[in-house]
């Protein structure tokens, strides 16, 4: 089996080496058409569809994707979103990632932290976002800075999930200082 056989899909250069291919080898099989450099140490085979969020992912491996395209992984709504949401520890530097057009939220360690889960994309590669749970707590919190028909839709989206979880979303409300809203939407679409 040859070496390039071993890459399906998108790579990042950590990876490769993980699977026992140098950095020459990578270069290599650029510059004979065999993978794509698609990113700064982001490689993917040349028949795979690109994928930005696990991309995105790869070159950053401390954002995690809140609010809006959260929703859109969890099927809370159904926009499809133009410019990525993520969320990063306070102190990270953001001005890149602005300046890529990233919406960026920042908050403490401690929340930044809490219920990342590892969630599939569209095209099945993982990455790190909120529960659903989180991700609700999330848009209300920012609900001045999201679009309110997106908030709306996705609360009446989750209310109607078989698999929604009102004990933890209450106990993450708490975290997030927003019980008493999550509580009254709740009240009012159960």
């Amino acid at each position: 089996m040859s070496e390039m056989q071993s890459i399906t899909g998108i790579i990042s250069a950590a990876q490769g080496r993980a699977a026992g291919l140098s950095y020459t080898s990578l270069s290599r099989f650029v510059k004979r058409g065999e993978l794509a450099r698609v990113a700064r140490g982001v490689y993917e085979t040349v028949d795979a569809p690109l994928d930005e969020l696990y991309v995105e992912q790869l070159r950053r491996p401390k954002i995690v994707f809140s609010h809006g395209t959260a929703l859109y992984l969890h099927d809370l709504t159904d926009r499809n979103p133009i410019s990525y949401s993520i969320t990063v520890p306070t102190g990270y530097n953001t001005k890149t990632l602005l300046d890529e057009g990233f919406k960026v939220f920042s908050v403490k360690q401690e929340l930044y932290e809490t219920s990342i889960i590892r969630m599939p994309t569209k095209s099945d590669n993982l990455v790190n976002t909120y529960s659903m749970e989180r991700t609700i707590c999330d848009v209300v919190r920012s609900r001045n800075r999201i679009d309110s028909e997106i908030v709306t839709t996705a609360l009446k989206r989750y209310a109607r999930r078989k698999d929604k979880n009102i004990h933890q979303l209450i106990k993450t409300a708490k975290q997030f200082g927003v019980a008493k809203l999550i509580r009254t939407y709740m009240e009012v679409l159960l």
